[in-house]
């Protein structure tokens, strides 16, 4: 019987296993079926829910117009035909003062049909028009399915009865980072439409590396920080002094929130600051020596362990310089004395690891860590060796011939030549090695130093070693309160600091004279933009006088252009005429201002400067100023109609600014006639829709 029970029970582990085995298969397999659905998947189970019209989030420009294809393709319809002819109507109207052959360019009859369908895009590179339509069939319900970037969260009345978030990271033009809580908010604020929906709903779908407890979080938060983005400029500086003067209008900048917030953060630091004065007061009287200054004695301590600390520190790097000379002195055969290490002793050079040329490793390549001498030790071992090895320098204590026939990988051909290396050597003394005299032996310095220490009161106190300890840390804690001290002062009255630099650079460009600004200053007060400095200067020294109105259209447009990402920016390619060298002209004014920023310690990376002009958009901005189409401008240069759209009226804004402060002549004329050449087609009708 009890052998019988034996392949029983054998065949009971056996099914044991096999029952682990299919329930650790079947787990697998319910894992592989969580997926993330697709998105017209999404907007189709929202809607059998009945919790549409939803925004769905993607933070990509590209991202959103996929998505209304894909539900395209996908054959979705939220729009019955009275909806739909309804969407058509509203549509013909906003839309009627655009150019019958623009249409076809901004993508309008694609753009149409998502819309009778009741979906649609939304982002800032669209046509302003279309995306104002987008909204308002949206708040009437027409438009129940929104594909949109971050954008559509600020400042825009879209309440939808869902939001949908694809992802819970996105790409903030260096890397991809985790949205924050308050960002969250910002999105998921969305949902729910006052007086309409009770409750408003968050869908975040499903990714594999999605943290539920950090979602969570991401949810409960409820506080979120304030910070100031506020920045003095160069057009703020002329205008306050002239309406304030320079000290009252210093003492308005000390006041302001960026100011306080900036001096927030230092009150974490003042505490610390004067917790550690509490502890150097303690420090300094437990190291008071009835004897005499202690203070005085602890610093003559210190001055003699710098001094040896810097002369070991010399010593050290001379002997390694020297051992790596010595290295590669070494020829095969040379017996040496390892000096440490774990195969210190007796060894014969077998290789000196340094190839010809002086090079190391493979062929072409040169060696950073020195010559690496393959040796055999007195007990029989072979072993390559590093320059960790020889800290001080090495010398051949005698040669050997090493046979040819010898062949480091048998053990018979180790054991006889390391036999005759031991005997080779036994007439050498190797085990003791005369010692260097120290260079602290022979520094005058530091012979003055001990006998002071020893002359010193102090020396004689039998309590010297207990208040030496108290004086180290009292030394350590002032150190470090020096440090914090330092950081303080770096940050407290950062805006007037900023704004005192910003006057000084002004003055010495004549802008500012003391309290009084000047004549060029006043035109700088009417001058608004990142590079106010820049068009200011090109005025003055009369870069664009001349200039025909579409060749100032291009030169003006560097002052407001600028790519979003290194991988937006438009290859610059200059018009003809006399605007390329008005260009050339502005970059060398734009390194000029650069220099005199760097000078003055204004920092553009803390948002303070005039950053660097980009001529990307100037031919665009050529062309369009001079009649040509739209579609011919936008295949040149290869960008979104509503980046256009917003980047020449921005251009059209600083055109208007040039006009009002050049002084009267061919500049202001030409700025009017080239507002007057960009102000028309799909530009027109924007700014006026």
């Amino acid at each position: 019987r009890m052998e019988s029970s034996r392949p029983t029970f054998g065949r009971d582990k056996r099914r044991g296993r096999n029952m682990r085995e299919a329930d650790r298969e079947r787990e697998r397999r319910q894992r592989s079926r969580i997926w993330t659905p697709g998105r017209a998947e999404v907007i189709d189970r929202l809607d059998s829910e009945g919790l549409l019209p939803a925004i769905t989030f993607i933070f990509s420009r590209a991202g959103c117009q996929a998505a209304v294809q894909q539900c395209l393709h996908a054959g979705l319809r939220l729009n019955d035909e009275a909806a739909r002819a309804r969407v058509r109507a509203l549509v013909e109207e906003r839309t009627a003062g655009i150019p019958d052959e623009d249409l076809h360019v901004l993508g309008y009859f694609e753009w149409l049909e998502g819309l009778e369908r009741g979906i649609a895009a939304h982002h800032a590179g669209m046509l302003p028009t279309f995306k104002e339509v987008v909204e308002e069939l949206f708040v009437r319900g027409l438009v129940k399915a929104v594909f949109a970037t971050e954008t559509l969260a600020l400042g825009i009345n879209m309440p939808a009865r869902s939001v949908v978030l694809e992802k819970l990271v996105k790409w903030n033009g260096e890397q991809h980072a985790d949205i924050t809580p308050g960002e969250y908010t910002q999105l998921t604020g969305r949902a729910g439409r006052r007086g309409i929906d009770v409750e408003g709903h968050a869908v975040v779908l499903w990714q594999r590396t999605m943290d539920p407890a950090a979602l969570a979080g991401l949810a409960g938060t409820r506080t979120y920080p304030l910070r100031s983005s506020f920045k003095p400029s160069y057009n703020m500086a002329v205008n306050l002094v002239s309406q304030f003067g320079r000290h009252r209008s210093r003492e308005l900048l000390e006041t302001s929130f960026a100011q306080f917030q900036a001096d927030k953060a230092v009150v974490g630091i003042s505490r610390q600051v004067q917790r550690n004065e509490e502890g150097l007061e303690g420090y300094r009287a437990s190291m008071t020596c009835h004897l005499g200054d202690f203070d005085e004695y602890a610093r003559l301590r210190r001055e003699l362990k710098d001094r040896e600390t810097e002369l070991a520190k010399q010593g050290a790097a001379q002997r390694r310089a020297a051992a790596a000379v010595a290295l590669e002195k070494l020829r095969p055969g040379d017996v040496i004395h390892v000096p440490t290490g774990k195969f210190a002793g007796l060894a014969l050079v077998l290789d000196p690891g340094l190839p010809a040329g002086r090079v190391g490793g493979h062929r072409g390549m040169e060696y950073h860590d020195g010559p690496r001498p393959l040796v055999l030790t007195a007990e029989r071992q072979v072993k390559r060796l590093a320059s960790i090895d020889f800290p001080v320098p090495v010398e051949p204590l005698d040669r050997m011939r090493i046979p040819k026939s010898f062949n480091p990988r048998s053990p018979q051909s180790r054991r006889d030549l390391a036999s005759a290396l031991r005997t080779k050597a036994g007439h050498h003394d190797v085990g003791r090695r005369r010692k260097e005299r120290s260079a602290a032996a022979d520094d005058t310095e530091i012979a003055r130093l001990r006998a002071a220490i020893r002359a010193h009161p102090c020396h004689g106190c039998s309590d010297r070693e207990d208040h030496a300890r108290w004086g180290e840390r009292y030394h350590r804690l002032l150190r470090d309160t020096r440090q914090l001290e330092r950081r303080i002062e770096g940050r407290t009255n950062t805006i007037a600091r900023t704004f005192d630099r910003i006057c000084s650079l002004l003055s010495e460009l004549g802008y500012l004279r003391g309290d009084e600004v000047t004549d060029v200053g006043k035109r700088l007060a009417r001058l608004y933009g990142e590079l106010d400095l820049l068009a200011s200067e090109c005025l003055r020294e009369g870069v664009w006088e001349g200039l025909p109105p579409a060749e100032l259209a291009a030169c003006a447009s560097a002052l407001v252009y600028e790519a979003r990402t290194a991988d937006d920016a438009l290859p610059p390619k200059l018009p003809p005429g006399r605007a390329k060298d008005a260009l050339g002209e502005m970059v060398r004014i734009w390194g000029r201002l650069d220099a005199l920023e760097e000078e003055h310690k204004i920092n553009q990376a803390e948002g303070v400067g005039q950053r660097e002009p980009d001529l990307g958009f100037a031919w665009a901005a050529y062309r369009w100023a001079s009649g040509h189409g739209l579609d011919e401008v936008l295949r040149e240069i290869d960008m979104p109609a509503g980046d256009f759209v917003r980047w020449t009226k921005q251009l059209i804004d600083v055109l208007g600014q040039i006009a009002a402060a050049a002084p009267d002549g061919s500049v202001a004329r030409s700025a009017r006639r080239a507002v007057d050449g960009l102000l028309r087609g799909v530009v027109a009708y924007s700014s006026v829709g």
